[in-house]
């Protein structure tokens, strides 16, 4: 993160092999150039396995040798999750990694033949001259501590996921089979609830159970039990206009996607102690938690997207990285509008205006800076643009913490925004 383009061109040397690889499943393919784009050898293509990689590994050795060259920068697209392996032996190699981006790929393509065509003999060479010419971005493979927070916050994800996707399946078993139910309870995942969901899940064993019997499963649970709530359902139940055919079938369904339910709670609440103790691990993380407003959960995912912080010279550097640095259209006499560029992680760009909403509701600093952002004399903000500069300021408070080891102090926040006020 601490190169620029040009930095980035005087690394590619008369002495350096600049290699495009095309990655791919089961197959990639990889072309070599020298620093003026001269190619230095055939197509070379090699299978996603050990023998594989120690294969290309060779064949770029070799190449090396042959043309008197004593480095090598190595350059791929991002293709899913495929350059995973690729990336790490490289790495372990000591190879110079460079990503370059599939939107620069595909306007690239056209240069050599005027054509949009895309194919595994172009598209190496295509990545190989966006490398030679210094537009790419260093390869960033976290260390073990926030690769680990990287895998938990994507475990966390696809837990949230199936459980949204099973509480909407819940939904629907109930507007069908028992649309009275939710007139009854708030939410079908309470204790008393989801007892009535596993023991009568339909209105007509509601009815056949009846009060007395409702009301002792309730106090397995809760002392607190209301009588008056078991006589309403067994009320509601005589009369729901729900579906009565193939009801048993029905309820099986139904018990699965409780046991589902509960089993992936179960996870979640595991992944989210891991993510816990993994984030107390990181030096000046701890830090973060006295910010009124920032939970666990929200350090966790923003460290894990910035990975590393001493790989950033400028807390700026963060904010482009989360794609939240400004860009404008503009042409002659037209102004185009400003909006963020969103060309970034948007993870973290996520996380940082997720982080913001709450803040603004318990964070008095940030509230008072929102305040003066929309309310000040010259150039004021509406209320969104002053959230996306609320969410830089933020990253500028995280970058102090975890850079300098520096504590929160919201005196100095204050203090801070009444001079830009004198300032102005």
């Amino acid at each position: 993160m601490n190169s620029t383009q040009n930095d980035k061109l005087m690394q590619i040397k008369p002495e350096t092999l600049v290699v495009g690889i095309d990655v791919g499943k089961n197959k990639h393919y990889a072309r070599a150039f020298d620093y003026r784009g001269i190619e230095l050898a055939k197509l070379t293509k090699f299978s996603n396995t050990r023998k594989g990689f120690e294969g290309f590994e060779s064949w770029m050795r070799s190449l090396m040798l042959l043309n008197g060259k004593t480095d090598t920068i190595v350059g791929f697209e991002p293709t899913g999750h495929y350059w995973f392996a690729l990336g790490d032996f490289l790495k372990s190699c000591g190879y110079k990694l460079g990503i370059v981006n599939p939107f620069h790929v595909k306007c690239a393509r056209e240069l050599d033949d005027n054509s949009p065509s895309k194919n595994d003999r172009k598209d190496p060479k295509t990545i190989a001259m966006l490398v030679k010419d210094g537009r790419y971005r260093d390869v960033y493979i976290p260390d073990d501590l926030y690769q680990e927070l990287r895998e938990a916050v994507v475990e966390r994800e696809r837990l949230n996921e199936q459980l949204t996707a099973i509480q909407n399946q819940v939904t629907r078993w109930l507007d069908i089979r028992f649309p009275e139910f939710n007139d009854v309870f708030k939410a079908w995942t309470g204790k008393s609830a989801m007892m009535t969901l596993k023991s009568f899940p339909t209105p007509a064993m509601v009815v056949s159970a009846g009060v007395d019997e409702i009301l002792r499963t309730w106090q397995k649970a809760s002392q607190k039990a209301s009588r008056r709530k078991a006589e309403i359902i067994v009320e509601v139940a005589s009369t729901s206009i729900g579906r009565v055919t193939g009801s048993n079938a029905a309820v099986v369904a139904l018990w699965n996607l409780l046991q589902q339910y509960e089993m992936i709670v179960e996870q979640q609440e595991s992944i989210e102690c891991l993510m816990q103790e993994l984030l107390l691990r990181v030096p000046n993380a701890s830090k973060i938690l006295e910010i009124k407003g920032v939970g666990v959960l929200t350090a966790v995912v923003i460290i894990s997207e910035i990975g590393d912080i001493s790989r950033f010279k400028d807390p700026r550097q963060i904010i482009k990285l989360a794609g939240l640095n400004l860009r404008e259209d503009s042409s002659g006499k037209h102004q185009g509008k400003t909006i963020i560029s969103k060309r970034g992680r948007r993870r973290l760009r996520e996380s940082l205006f997720r982080a913001m909403i709450p803040m603004l509701a318990n964070n008095p600093e940030f509230r008072a800076i929102h305040a003066r952002n929309i309310t000040r004399s010259l150039n004021p903000m509406n209320k969104m643009q002053s959230i996306i500069a609320l969410c830089g300021k933020l990253v500028r408070v995280i970058y102090a913490i975890l850079n300098k080891g520096n504590n929160y102090d919201s005196g100095k926040l204050l203090s801070d925004m009444n001079l830009q006020q004198k300032a102005a």
